[in-house]
């Protein structure tokens, strides 16, 4: 694994070209819907009707053969959605023009998971009677929106943040032909375990144990939606950072009741709970040998979820053909584990990827 020292003069032509297309713009995403008819979940449960939502940019563009050559697919991580990615320092970063992801070159999709925003989830009405999911169900509504709802039968890059970066290690061995290239972003190609199990059962528990969840039939949101909300906050960024936004007792208070109060807008304890248990699924250690797509992983020294020091990515990147690791160092533009969304601290490294994944 290689943490990232950048070249002077690389770092000039980045900026330059960063620069130059900042000001692009790019289309409106155009928003829709794909069900899948009898979905089957690998729990044997079935969904009548499983809506996945989405968003896409761009047009696709296919070649002689007739196969679509120019699809991104970029997958957001847990509670999140394809919503995410619409904000300055990721679209704007990466869609407008003359920019690595053109949108007038590039078809991207991004879907919203099973579970999530727009697409079918427990709080549409059959709460915890909700099919129980995993990130492998999800990954398997990927592929069939795009090659039953969209028609794409191959993708130039697959990438996501965060679970939208684990589920990118499972497309890698699940469809290894599929794509030209893999952009895993904070994540790591083992099973959850250590703190990043216990957070997850920090939240988990507090929901399954607290009376007011009633076994999911609650009318109103438990108190435990607030501890879920509580933990998301102090996971998803670095403490260095935690500490200049919250320098005092009063000042930290102040920050996390304000986060809380405006997750409770719109969350939901049986979608958080089903959002952090779909992980349960996940160990892609032994199918890494079967990844054939050249493939960057983009960590970050800063994240407290998957902490370069635990040395897991650097074991395990040795094992995929065409694997390489880079550690981005912490500093003033890092955000922890929200770095992921930061275009501008890893578009070069996805400038590389495409250009050795070039066919």
């Amino acid at each position: 694994m290689k943490l990232r020292a950048r070249a002077g003069a690389t770092v000039l032509l980045l900026v330059a070209w960063s620069a130059a297309a900042r000001a692009a713009d790019y289309p409106a995403p155009v928003e829709g819907n794909f069900v899948l008819r009898d979905f089957r979940f690998a729990s044997g449960q079935n969904l009548p009707e499983l809506r996945i939502h989405y968003r896409t940019i761009g047009e696709p563009k296919k070649d002689a053969t007739g196969t679509v050559r120019n699809a991104v697919l970029i997958t957001h991580g847990t509670t999140g959605s394809g919503a995410q990615f619409i904000r300055p320092e990721f679209a704007g970063e990466l869609f407008g023009a003359g920019q690595l992801l053109d949108a007038s070159k590039f078809f991207i999709v991004l879907p919203d998971g099973i579970g999530h925003g727009k697409s079918s989830k427990p709080s549409d009405g059959l709460r915890a009677k909700f099919p129980r999911y995993g990130y492998r169900d999800m990954v398997e509504a990927q592929f069939r929106l795009l090659t039953e709802g969209l028609g794409v039968s191959h993708a130039r890059l697959v990438m996501g943040t965060s679970m939208g970066g684990m589920h990118t290690w499972l497309w890698g061995q699940l469809h290894p032909e599929f794509m030209d290239a893999l952009l895993p972003l904070a994540s790591l190609p083992a099973q959850i375990s250590g703190r990043n199990r216990a957070w997850r059962r920090v939240v988990i528990d507090a929901i399954r144990h607290d009376p007011e969840w009633k076994n999911g039939n609650y009318e109103q949101q438990p108190q435990s939606l607030r501890t879920a909300a509580q933990m998301l906050w102090l996971m998803s960024a670095n403490p260095v950072l935690r500490q200049q936004q919250a320098a005092t007792l009063a000042k930290t208070d102040e920050e996390l009741d304000k986060f809380v109060a405006d997750y409770l807008k719109t969350g939901d304890a049986n979608d958080m709970l089903y959002a952090i248990e779909a992980s349960h699924d996940y160990d892609p250690a032994p199918g890494l040998k079967e990844i054939r797509a050249p493939l960057t992983a983009l960590n970050f020294a800063d994240d407290l979820i998957n902490p370069p020091e635990l040395g897991i990515l650097e074991r395990e990147i040795k094992r995929v053909p065409n694997g390489r690791a880079v550690t981005i160092p912490f500093s003033d533009k890092t955000r922890g584990h929200g770095s992921h969304t930061i275009a501008n601290l890893w578009q070069e490294e996805l400038a590389a990827l495409l250009q050795k994944s070039a066919k």
